[in-house]
């Protein structure tokens, strides 16, 4: 049988334990076939039951004529043998389960009327000891002439006192009681008896024979009795009311420790005994197998905790060891979460599912925080590193995403489409309320909202990790796609980081640039700021801890703005290169040639004809393109002139300060073999006053205004370089404005007006009026 058993437990076609090629190390092999009957088989396994028995000398002297391949051919066979044989474990247990349990519970069945029997037996056992001593009479007779213990009685027939009889029937009495478990009176019998032989020291009323009778029984049956109540705790069918019983009383019979030992085996052999119908296969999701997992274990602990707390009171010992036994318990449980939900969870960005099994597990902990046992710190500590795989597994989700929608986006801004959370209630009252972004920023801002949703809840147990960080970083990622889109950033890849292999739809028109920007400044402006809020709200109790340990709470006011500020500061470099594209755009052809150049000036007075005084092509162009885009931002910036208005004035700044800052341009003008002429210098000052007429209010900033009084003083020194005086060749300051607002007039498509938009009283034109004058006040000086 024995080697019938063995040849079906391997692989067909292997003989014996260790078959490497041909060659079997201990002949034949264990239970192999061959000629190798059953005596042989016996006689070979007879050097693993020696004492002295070295596996490491035996395996050497086996395998010492084997060759490396051979050796690697023996490793790999023994580890497939061990999946096998774990694998088919596995399956005999599921194939087994149910009359496994069945069994068990015949089995527990049949002790429970085992015992019943047995305490029959001794009761009646005891029942016949009793009749037999009692006829006994002279049982207690005194000892041999000239002993000491006859000094009790001298008087040889005098009958026994009450006290040695109560002794002498003790035994069988307390027998009786331990066969019908009446544990109290036995404890009782027991302290009696205790009280009675301290009694008879004291009294001598008891010979030194009876003491040590007495003293033997109460050793013998205590002993007896915590056995009795040992198996009794053991039992699986004791609970509750009756394993606290058996607890207290080995604590009074003096065995505390063994008592407290019993009390957390038994909970964990039912904690043992209920998880083995909780199944990760059998729920839905993580959440349903945490929470059922959750329940078991904790409850389990608590009642545990409740039990000792009951029983032994708050000594320190027992703390101890049940504060020890639960975090081993609920390390078991975070090993079993970790392995069956959030290794999952974590490998595919499921911050969600893992947040909500966290929650479930720490909010259970609070019911053994309320007994005074706080393992919260154990859960975190075991969770954490999920938690953060989890966390870079959703970010690298929404950058993905947000690349492969990036590259399909028609930069065309639309209204939340259908399927992405809105932020209010989409009703027809306040549609427009509602943000006007591109399909990919929508989707951009969707994700970005549920991560804040996701991460809210472990902000506040301080596992959301640098979550600020993390979305700066994204958005970072995000505008770099934006600036990707821009037609010439093809020519400055170098300076966008982080994009690798993307590939981003281009922006073709005004319009969808200008879209790029609206994505950007919304999100870094309002919606990623408000979602922040969020979190702030949610976290308000963390918050609260640092003022307790004497944070300042407006501490976090300034982290805050200046990670608005981090935000700000790349919808600014969008910005910076939407303006110096359409900069070059503007002073560049496509050949490379520049559109504003200090020849065009300088040659001017080499002509015969009075030539057509109008502002020069790029500045009318410059205007054009600003009076267009500024249309088109009136609808995409609804709410938010500000930026479209610094927008535009940005685009004018970048174009003015390429001219102060062109040092050919200024090289030619103040060094050139041909000086700038009256002619030169007036479309000179013709073209900056167009700027400054066109740009007051609008497009002009300060500091702009004053580089451009700056231009004209440098190219009004030039020409007094020459000798000749600038007021004698400029015309009025009128005949100036005149052409600058018929051609403001005529590009803007209005009826012309004093001083372009304004009443020629109004404060704007009398400002206008009176830079022309220090304009001029400028050359002369």
């Amino acid at each position: 049988m024995a080697s019938a058993k063995s040849s079906r437990s391997r692989p067909a076609g292997h003989s014996g334990v260790f078959p490497v090629s041909g060659a079997v190390v201990g002949g034949g092999g264990v239970g192999g076939g061959g000629g190798d009957g059953g005596v042989q088989l016996a006689d070979k396994l007879k050097i693993f039951k020696t004492d002295n028995f070295d596996p490491d000398a035996y395996v050497q002297s086996k395998c010492q004529t084997m060759n490396e391949k051979e050796i690697r051919h023996l490793c790999s066979y023994l580890q497939d043998l061990k999946k096998a044989s774990a694998e088919e474990m596995r399956r005999s247990v599921y194939a087994n389960y149910a009359a496994f349990i069945r069994t068990s519970k015949e089995i527990s069945d049949l002790e429970g009327e085992l015992l019943s029997i047995r305490n029959l037996l001794n009761t009646q056992a005891a029942l016949i000891h009793g009749l037999s001593e009692g006829v006994q009479i002279d049982s207690l007779t005194s000892g041999p002439e000239g002993s000491t213990d006859d000094d009790i009685s001298n008087v040889e027939d005098e009958e026994p006192s009450e006290i040695q009889k109560w002794s002498a029937d003790f035994p069988d009495m307390l027998d009786v009681l331990l066969a019908e478990r009446r544990v109290d009176e036995a404890l009782d019998a027991l302290d009696e008896a205790e009280h009675v032989t301290s009694d008879a020291k004291q009294k001598q009323n008891l010979t030194t024979a009876e003491i040590v009778a007495l003293k033997s029984a109460i050793s013998d049956n205590r002993q007896k009795l915590a056995d009795q109540l040992a198996e009794a705790a053991c039992q699986s069918s004791t609970r509750g009311i009756e394993l606290r019983a058996a607890a207290s009383a080995l604590k009074r019979l003096g065995d505390g420790p063994r008592a407290h030992s019993l009390l957390l085996s038994a909970h964990n052999q039912r904690l043992q005994c209920n998880m083995q119908t909780i199944h990760p296969s059998s729920t839905s999701y993580g959440g349903a197998y945490t929470a059922a997992l959750a329940q078991q274990v904790f409850s389990v602990i608590a009642q545990a905790l409740s039990d000792s707390v009951e029983v032994f009171g708050d000594e320190s010992c027992y703390a101890s060891e049940l504060v020890t036994w639960a975090t081993k318990q609920v390390m078991s449980f975070a090993l079993l979460v970790k392995r069956h939900v959030l290794s999952s969870c974590a490998a595919a960005g499921g911050l969600r599912a893992a947040a909500e099994c966290v929650q479930i597990s720490l909010g259970h902990c609070s019911l053994l925080e309320a007994h005074g046992l706080s393992v919260s710190a154990v859960l975190l500590r075991q969770f954490k590193p999920s938690l953060e795989q989890a966390l870079d597994s959703n970010m690298r989700r929404i950058e993905e995403s947000t690349a492969a929608l990036a590259s399909a986006d028609d930069w065309i801004l639309t209204y939340p489409p259908t399927g992405i959370r809105p932020l209010g209630r989409s009703s027809a009252a306040n549609l427009a309320l509602q943000p006007k972004l591109s399909s990919s920023a929508h989707r951009f801002n969707s994700m970005v909202q549920e991560f804040f949703e996701d991460v809210a809840p472990l902000l506040s147990l301080q596992l959301g990790g640098s979550t600020m960080d993390d979305i700066t970083k994204i958005f970072n990622l995000y505008v770099n796609l934006l600036v990707s889109a821009l037609p010439g950033s093809m020519d400055d890849e170098a300076n966008i980081e982080g994009l690798g292999n993307k590939i981003v739809r281009m922006a073709e028109t005004e319009e969808q640039q200008l879209a790029l920007l609206a994505n950007a400044s919304l999100l870094a402006e309002e919606l990623l700021p408000r979602a922040a809020m969020k979190l702030s709200s949610i976290n308000q109790s963390s918050v609260d801890d640092l003022r307790k340990r004497g944070s300042d709470k407006q501490n976090r006011v300034p982290e805050q703005r200046e990670w608005k500020r981090k935000l700000q500061r790349m919808v600014d470099r969008l910005r910076d290169s939407f303006c110096r594209q359409h900069a070059l755009e503007l002073i560049f052809t496509d050949e490379g040639d520049t559109h504003l150049s200090a020849e065009m000036y300088i040659s001017m007075d080499n002509t015969v004809e009075e030539p057509e005084w109008v502002p020069s092509p790029i500045f009318q162009e410059l205007y054009a393109k600003l009076n267009r885009m500024s249309s088109i931002a009136a609808d995409m910036f609804v709410g938010r002139e500000r930026f479209a208005t610094l927008l535009m004035m940005r685009l004018t700044e970048t174009v003015v300060l390429w001219l102060s800052e062109d040092q050919a341009f200024w090289e030619e003008i103040e060094q050139g073999p041909k000086p700038l002429g009256p002619l030169g210098l007036q479309q000179f000052y013709l073209d900056m006053q167009f700027v400054i007429i066109f740009g007051q209010g609008r497009f002009l900033s300060r500091h702009v205004h004053q580089v451009i009084l700056d231009i004209i003083d440098r190219a009004m020194a030039a020409f007094s370089a020459t000798g000749m005086n600038p007021d004698s060749v400029l015309p009025g300051d009128d005949w100036f404005m005149d052409i600058a607002q018929e051609v403001v007039s005529m590009i803007s498509g209005k009826g012309r007006v004093a001083n372009g938009d304004r009443e020629v009283n109004s404060p704007t034109a009398s400002v206008s009026a009176h830079s022309m004058s220090s304009f001029k006040s400028h050359g002369s000086s």
